[in-house]
């Protein structure tokens, strides 16, 4: 009993004293899908987590056909200019007259280091990343992938350029109704490339941004598809920022309305302060 009293009043006391993660300047950085695809070069600090809450996105189809996903995910900057991430994208889709569809769309793991501070020259970043084959709806092996990122800073806004490539087998879709549609909710892509550009408010901790990017499916008859999107995130609470957004699939098949909408809690453990 006093063994599991003391155990209780140190984790308590771990969670009272855990000290907020750049505090107040979270919404300054971009994650990939917080709130748009397009990022930017900068890791999250050394011994900081976040944790990306509930980060949900529907999208609506040609058709009439909803897909729900949610993709909770919690990085560590476990080294300096470099941290870890690990997310689970989970998908519901629904189409007219049919019944639902829900299920886990894979594991998703990256590491991203930060080369350089920016000065005269961007800040730059590369990303390793593999998408795991898991769930109901994850893709039929496991995918890598490299990106590379740049940031520039203006005066008046900063600018991000995304470059990705796709190691792996090509796939055909087979799978028809909810469950296909629940699949495409994890946008495995052969290569990718795309820019965006934002401009922070500071007194009022908000981050607007804008991105267009296109990206080519690794879906063998499908054609490069162009995308567009806009988000906000703002900074609610030292620990909290929120965001949101909306974009469009420009070309392809099912040229998609999509909203998302999401929360990042940003926090350290007392024992890592030094």
């Amino acid at each position: 009993m006093r063994t599991g009293t003391v155990a209780a009043i140190v984790c308590c006391s771990a969670l009272i004293m855990a000290r907020p993660a750049r505090a107040q300047t979270d919404y300054y950085n971009t994650d990939a899908g917080r709130p748009v695809l397009i990022e930017d070069a900068y890791p999250l600090e050394r011994r900081g987590f976040e944790l990306q809450v509930a980060p949900v996105r529907l999208s609506r189809a040609r058709g009439g056909a909803y897909t729900w996903g949610v993709e909770p995910e919690l990085a560590y900057g476990f080294a300096n200019r470099a941290h870890i991430e690990i997310g689970v994208p989970i998908a519901y889709a629904t189409r007219a007259g049919a019944r639902g569809a829900a299920g886990i769309s894979g594991v998703d793991l990256s590491v991203l280091y930060n080369l350089n501070a920016e000065t005269r020259i961007p800040a730059l970043a590369v990303v390793a990343e593999v998408l795991l084959p898991v769930g109901r709806f994850g893709p039929p092996r496991a995918y890598p992938s490299v990106k590379g990122i740049m940031t520039r800073t203006f005066p008046v806004a900063r600018v991000h350029l995304n470059a990705q490539y796709t190691f792996g087998q090509a796939i055909t879709s087979t799978v028809a109704g909810p469950i296909g549609a629940a699949a495409q909710n994890v946008e495995v892509s052969r290569w990718l490339a795309g820019a965006a550009i934002d401009r922070t408010l500071a007194l009022q901790s908000l981050l607007m941004t804008a991105e267009l990017y296109a990206r080519k499916p690794l879906d063998v008859s499908e054609d490069v598809e162009w995308n567009s999107g806009v988000g906000v995130r703002y900074q609610l609470t030292p620990r909290w920022a929120m965001d949101g957004g909306v974009g469009r699939n420009l070309t392809g098949p099912a040229q998609a309305w999509y909203l998302t909408a999401g929360g990042a809690y940003a926090f350290g453990l007392p024992w890592s302060a030094r």
